[in-house]
Order: structure tokens, then sequence, then C-alpha cells
């Protein structure tokens, strides 16, 4: 089965594209997305550039946490489709030369996967050391028997603030779950959990899957002595939450050793599969970690960069920082949006197209691999979601939508349906202020964002060829970002101001919209919140 049409190492130099399925299209009518809706838009992604898709979660899922409680990880979950439409989207994606990556959720599963009910059975069933369970504190015993706060094994909390444990009157011990009650963490420490999670890639890999993002990839192993989480002094989001620095119940040193056993699986196949880790860190040495000696993660996201300020200087730093940290010959992954986090255009950009088409100029042009989330090519913006139509158990009092403001429906076009459903169909989530913004009203303009996209992932990939490029940053002044990325040299200015670039003029190559570039004096002047990608002499 064509797995992709790319080399061994396809993804030095790769644009992949982050779809969430239930947003992307409807094809059955019932207000969810699915794959039959994939499959329809492969041919819009051949056009737009893209070398992978990465699916969020397709396996069969009660939907807590929208596919990140999973329930069964050799299937296909019913409301997207079926194993059939799954080969056949893998098929129909290989025709085009775009491969397919899944979502494995190795973390936690739900509390409704058929290991999970049956280790709540009994402290001696089959499944019980799959799960991390342990007794109460000292002196403690179940909430609801004891007003003791040190009921539960310890200080860890969730990822909404609440006792990272659960009691289970049944069988007398709390379990752990570092997100939802409904998504228990699995106990690494089990050695049929490495044998069963093996067993899962070969499956997959031999379906023609060409790899995995991972959820969660610094979570697995949790310390064996369980103990209490430090309190967070200083840092941000990515150093701990909740007053937590989370050392004990994240990041462990044992996690490595997964990843080591699974790239010798992924690396045996033709061409090797790849491994993707949601690597949520804040330290660029702890994310380097995660590539090892060239035999664990392939790629590892880089959160440092997509928390980053919009700033030359901030983005700038966080990108000399992690090639520095990186152990030789890794590939960098460069992403501004997903599923979990503000879309760039928002959180960025604050809905100034100029800005999105900077941001995008850049993630084209960086060395490594790039992700683009659904939308970004046309610059979406997070949508408010009224409280009453949220779907996000983890988030559903944040802001204007929490997570749901960044997965509303994919904008096919300016109708009242997006061209994401049949006309009188509920959307899962509505559609927001996006209406402006569509494929259909962009595809047919060349000075769109969506053709500048385009064309920025048609140069990449002619001028990276697959290829791992050498990276250099050039003195530039105050707001601009001036770089060196293989056979590109790329001039940005993140300034209000215009901006005079001496000794930098060559062979432009692409400009992002704006008055035109002046050369004068070998000058070359950028307006405000505009890239320009050139021929490096």
């Amino acid at each position: 089965m064509n797995v992709t049409s790319a080399g061994p190492r396809w993804w030095q130099g790769a644009t992949m594209y982050q779809i969430y399925v239930r947003s992307w299209r409807d094809t059955d009518g019932d207000g969810y997305g699915d794959l039959g809706g994939v499959i329809a838009g492969l041919d819009y992604l051949k056009w737009l550039g893209i070398d992978a898709i990465w699916l969020s979660p397709t396996m069969p899922s009660p939907d807590q946490d929208w596919g990140y409680d999973v329930s069964d990880y050799l299937g296909v979950h019913p409301q997207l489709g079926t194993m059939a439409d799954m080969d056949k989207l893998i098929a129909e994606a290989g025709d085009r030369g775009i491969a397919i990556l899944l979502d494995l959720v190795p973390n936690h599963t739900s509390d409704a996967h058929p290991w999970f009910i049956d280790a709540l059975s009994a402290r001696d069933s089959a499944h019980r050391d799959y799960y991390v369970w342990a007794d109460p504190a000292a002196g403690g015993g179940p909430p609801s028997a004891s007003p003791d706060p040190a009921a539960p094994p310890n200080n860890w909390v969730d990822a909404i603030g609440a006792s990272a444990w659960t009691f289970d009157d049944a069988t007398g011990q709390y379990y752990l779950h570092n997100f939802l009650p409904g998504q228990p963490d699995l106990n690494w420490w089990e050695p049929r959990v490495h044998a069963e999670f093996e067993e899962v890639l070969r499956f997959w890999f031999g379906r023609g899957v060409a790899g995995f993002r991972i959820d969660v990839a610094h979570g697995l192993y949790k310390d064996a002595l369980l103990r209490d989480n430090p309190p967070l002094v200083g840092g941000g989001r990515l150093e701990g939450s909740f007053g937590q620095r989370p050392i004990y119940s994240q990041n462990r040193p044992e996690t490595h050793g997964v990843y080591r056993d699974w790239r010798r699986i992924a690396d045996r196949y033709a061409p090797p599969r790849l491994l993707l880790g949601e690597t949520w860190v804040g330290d660029l040495a702890r994310l380097a970690s995660y590539y090892g000696d060239d035999d664990e993660l392939d790629l590892a996201f880089n959160f440092p960069f997509l928390f980053a300020r919009f700033d030359a200087g901030d983005l700038a730093g966080v990108v000399e920082r992690t090639l520095a940290a990186l152990p030789a010959g890794a590939c960098p992954v460069w992403t501004a949006s997903n599923h979990d986090v503000s879309r760039f255009p928002s959180r960025w950009c604050g809905d100034d197209e100029r800005k999105a088409r900077l941001a995008l100029l850049v993630l084209a042009t960086l060395p490594g691999a790039t992700v683009l989330y659904y939308g970004d090519e046309i610059a979406m913006t997070d949508a408010t979601v009224p409280a009453a139509l949220r779907r996000d158990h983890m988030t559903p009092g944040v802001g204007t939508g929490g997570r749901d403001a960044a997965r509303t429906p994919m904008q096919w076009d300016g109708s009242l349906t997006a061209g994401f459903t049949a006309e009188g169909v509920t959307p899962w989530l509505p559609y927001g202020d996006n209406a402006h913004r569509n494929v259909a009203g962009q595809r047919d303009d060349p000075g769109s964002t969506l053709n500048l996209c385009r064309n920025l992932l048609a140069l990449r990939r002619a001028e990276f060829a697959g290829r791992l490029v050498a990276y250099e940053r050039l003195p530039a002044p105050p707001g601009a970002w001036v770089y060196r990325s293989g056979p590109l040299l790329v001039a940005a200015n993140f300034s209000t101001e215009t901006v005079a670039l001496d000794g930098t003029a060559g062979e432009v190559l692409l400009t992002t919209p704006g008055r035109e570039v002046r050369e004068r004096d070998a000058e070359l002047w950028l307006q405000p919140w505009q890239g320009m990608v050139m021929r490096a002499s």
C-alpha cells in the first residue's frame, strides 16, 4: 500500500496539516465531520501543497474528551466512518503523495475501555495493573467518609485543577487521571501495557498509516513512589500549572525507553514510520532529549515557539535556542495553532491579516517540518461559542469558548452552512465569525492569504526538497528578523514602522501583500508587517 510518495525521511522539510475531523466536512448530514469528508478534501490539500495529514482521534470513544478518551485502539469511531473508509482514505491519500498520521493516546484510556472495566471489577482482576492505583494517604479514606484533605495518595492535580485521583468504592483504592476522571492513566511500569501498544503500532502501520502524532508524549511514566509534586515558583504554563511543578507526574526518564522501543518498530518498515510527539515542555534541553540519539521520536512539537510573543526577537530567540539544543541532524518541527490552543491569527495577530500572512511566511521558511492547523491557510480566527453550545468538558467556562473556539467548522465558502454540511443541518459547533474568510472566496484571488500560503508551500517544497537545511540569523534593524534558511534569504518586519534592510538585496521570490518593496542605494524597504523571501547569494 502506498504510504507516501516521498523518500524515507520525507518529514524533513515537509508540510503537515492537522484536521480536526469533526469540523472538516460533514458528508452524511449528521452535523459532524467524517472520514468521507476528509477523502472529499484530498484534492484541495494536494492543490495546497500538503505532504501529510494528521487526523485528530479517529478511534472509538465515548467522547468525554472528543476522542482523546479511547475505548478501542484498533477501530474507527462509528460517528466518523468505518474501517473501510479509513483504508480508502489511506489509499487515496497515498495516490496523491499524501501520508496519513493518526493520533495515538498512550497516556490514558477511556473509562469505557474493556481494560478499565475489568480493572474496576476486583483488585486481582486481569487488567488491574494496567492502571495506576493507590491506597488512600495515611489517616485518610474515601472523600465521602472523611473530611481529611490528605485522603488522596498525593497532591497531584488534573488538567482542570482538581485532585488527579478518584476513589473507587468497590475496591477501596484511588485511580489516577491526569485529565478528566473518565480518562484513567495507564501504568507504564506494567510490561503488558508495552506489549499492547506495540501491537497497536504494528496493526496500523500494517494498514498503511505513515505514523502517529503521540498525545501527551511526555507523560507516560509516573514516579514509582508517587511523591508529591513541589510548588511552582515562577515559570509559565509550560513549567507547571495550578501551583505545581509536575516533576513526578510527567517527564519521567523511563518514558524515553518506550520511544526507543517504538522507534525500532517504526524503522523496520519501508519507508520508516514517523513518530511525532506532543512534548508539552518549556525547557528546550528537555525537548531535545525526546529525540534521543536519533533513536527516539523523529519529531517533537515545540511549544515554547507556539507560546512565544509575536515578536521578532522572541521568535528568533526560540528558533536559535532550539537549533542549538537539538542533537546533530535532528529535525525541528514548528506550528502556531492546534486543537488545544487559540488559533494564531487571534492569539498572535489580533485578527490583522498582514500579521497572519507574515506568520505563514515564517512557518513556511524555517528549516525542518511545519504543521498547519486546518483553516490556518485562510487565516481563520477563534470563534465565539455561547456557553449553551460548548462541547469541551475540559475548559467549559474559559473565555468566549475555551478550546471549542478553535475547533469550529472549516469555512469552505461564505454560505450559511460554510460548505461544511447540508442546508438545514445544525453543525456540532457553531460556525463563528469567519464567513468573510473562506476557501471559495480566496481560491481564485491571487492576492489572498490562501494563495500566498499555497505559493509559500510550493517554494518550500522546491527549495528544501525534503531535506533538513541550515539556518543562520543575520543582523537586522530593531523589529526585523532576517535569516538564511538553506538557499533562501528571509526578511520579516515585525513592527509598525517601515524598515530598511541594508545589504540584503537579491532575487526576490515572494513577498507578502503590501506596497511594493523599494530598492534604493542597495537598501531594501519593508512595510509594517511585511515579509519577503529572496534567493540567498
